[in-house]
């Protein structure tokens, strides 16, 4: 039962997600591979927040901050992931309209945390990078958890604001959703209900919040870059540089996708094009994360590596 009468309205009580595609070899082999990414997710994400809570060389705030961007793309991850690789196994896969609502809400939350959270990290490099000899009084203990408090009080703010203009919305007709999740865009096309409102609220929300964060990282870096040009070691300068660019990799895949999925007109684009991209912002890049930072970073290997090279040895 998908629908209930209430007067003269069939009001909706659960949504059809149409997946990624209906052809069915094409379903299984996108079940392998996104079954494969999910596990590798898991245990990359947990791997380095294990790592970092037990390497004594990994106590500083970029890797208290890692760890729980790591905790993050975990959460987001498990949201959306399972939900799909289900959709691949059945022919009609359904959610509840209270389960729709809130796997949007925790979409918004860990999107908008993981936001802050980037723009916290190129903050801590800055101070890191132009002020070395107030890093330990600038980035405290006390600092480091209002920052993470922050980046978690505007997920909270931003799934609020999903959350709560989806079940302001009224379905009335198809509830057939054109995604393999509960994204807000393809909801508010099934709404009977005028839209204009939580459109511009979620809209507003949640472009302010990536404003607020873009404008963080921008001007750390442009003081960083200047910083840079100032130094003459190149030991100095190459290590300035190795510990940026795990960061700006990361910057740039998250804030690609998310620009091209909730700036871009939507014109611009096809759904099936969305949903492509949707898959990378949702299912791809917090696997690529732990890679980008443990790939790139020499502190973080030669901390695996120590505790790597311990547990054979107790063994």
């Amino acid at each position: 039962m998908d629908s209930l009468v209430d007067g003269n309205h069939t009001v909706v009580t659960r949504f059809v997600l149409l997946g990624l595609t209906s052809n069915i070899l094409l379903r299984v082999i996108l079940f392998v591979i996104i079954l494969c990414i999910y596990l590798v997710t898991i245990f990359g994400n947990l791997s380095t927040i294990i790592l970092i809570r037990t390497s004594s060389q990994l106590q500083h705030p970029m890797y208290f901050f890692l760890s729980h961007l790591a905790l993050a793309d975990i959460g987001s991850t498990c949201n959306v992931t399972p939900n799909m690789l289900v959709n691949f196994l059945v022919e009609r896969n359904t959610i509840s309209y209270f389960g729709c609502g809130f796997q949007l809400g925790v979409a918004a939350f860990f999107g908008a945390t993981e936001c802050f959270l980037l723009a916290v990290m190129a903050y801590d490099r800055f101070v890191a990078i132009c002020n070395p000899l107030l890093y330990s009084a600038k980035m405290s203990t006390q600092v480091c958890v209002q920052l993470l408090l922050l980046s978690y009080f505007a997920g909270i703010v931003n799934a609020c604001s999903f959350g709560t203009c989806m079940f302001s919305l009224v379905f009335c007709g198809p509830n057939v959703v054109n995604h393999f999740f509960c994204d807000f865009a393809p909801l508010v096309k099934l709404s009977c209900s005028d839209v204009s409102i939580p459109t511009f609220v979620t809209s507003f929300i949640a472009g302010f919040i990536v404003w607020v964060a873009v404008v963080v990282i921008a001007i750390s870096y442009i003081y960083i870059l200047i910083t840079i040009q100032k130094m003459c070691s190149t030991e100095g300068y190459h290590k300035v540089f190795s510990t940026c660019t795990s960061h700006l990799t990361a910057v740039t895949l998250f804030y690609g996708t998310i620009t091209f999925i909730y700036v871009m007109p939507e014109s611009n684009y096809s759904t099936d094009q969305n949903k492509v991209v949707s898959v990378f912002y949702t299912v791809v890049i917090p696997m690529l994360n732990p890679l980008i930072y443990s790939l790139r970073n020499n502190e973080f290997k030669g901390a695996l590596k120590r505790e790597l090279s311990r547990k054979i040895l107790s063994l």
